[in-house]
Parts: structure tokens; C-alpha cells; sequence
């Protein structure tokens, strides 16, 4: 997602690539990954020559929301505070998050 997010639109074949750039994958794993985030509409994909150019079909911030409330209910029954214990005790949040997470707290108080 982040990488047709960036570029507009790809094809499975450049998403591959740039990802092999990072980490060794196969291109059938890109390729079903692809197909999965299409039929769960976050991406769309329309014939260009030969090959499928695929689309964001959602804003990032849309298909991220979406995403964390699904691993949210599937991984922590639905209950965000484990994650974000895990989250802080393992500190894998900086001085700056934490602030930042406790004003938004705060705000959400009022």
C-alpha cells in the first residue's frame, strides 16, 4: 500500500521490485497480497497493455485507521490498552509520542 500510495499507481511488477530493494520477496507473495488488498477495496486496478496498474481506492489514513481497528479486535479482542501498554513498556514510544499521547488524552477529556 505504501508503496502505490507514494508513487499514485503500480503494477504488481514495480511494486516487487522496489520491495526486493528492501527485503527478499516473492513475487507471487506480492502479487496475492496485492489481490487481497483489491478485493478488500483498498486498492483498484484497472488494464493498461499487458499488465494491471493498480490504485489506491482509499486515503492512507482511511485504510490505516481500518487496519488498526481490525488488528485491534482480532489481536487484543477489541481493546486498545494492551496495545498501547505493550507499546509503552516495550519503548517503542519516544518521549515525544508519549507527550504527544497524553495531550491527545487529555483532549479527549473534555
Amino acid at each position: 500500500m505504501k508503496i502505490v500510495w507514494k508513487t499514485g499507481q503500480a503494477t504488481v511488477r514495480e511494486v516487487y521490485e522496489t520491495l526486493l530493494d528492501r527485503r527478499k520477496v516473492a513475487y507471487t507473495t506480492v502479487l496475492t497480497m496485492m489481490k487481497i488488498l483489491e478485493a478488500k477495496g483498498y486498492l483498484t486496478k484497472d488494464r493498461e497493455e499487458r499488465a494491471h496498474v493498480y490504485r489506491p481506492a482509499r486515503a492512507e489514513h482511511t485504510v490505516v485507521r481500518s487496519m488498526v481497528r481490525e488488528f485491534v479486535d482480532r489481536v487484543f479482542n477489541g481493546s486498545a490498552q494492551p496495545l498501547l501498554l505493550h507499546l509503552v513498556k516495550d519503548r517503542r514510544l519516544s518521549e515525544r509520542e508519549l507527550e504527544e499521547l497524553t495531550r491527545l488524552l487529555k483532549e479527549s477529556e473534555r
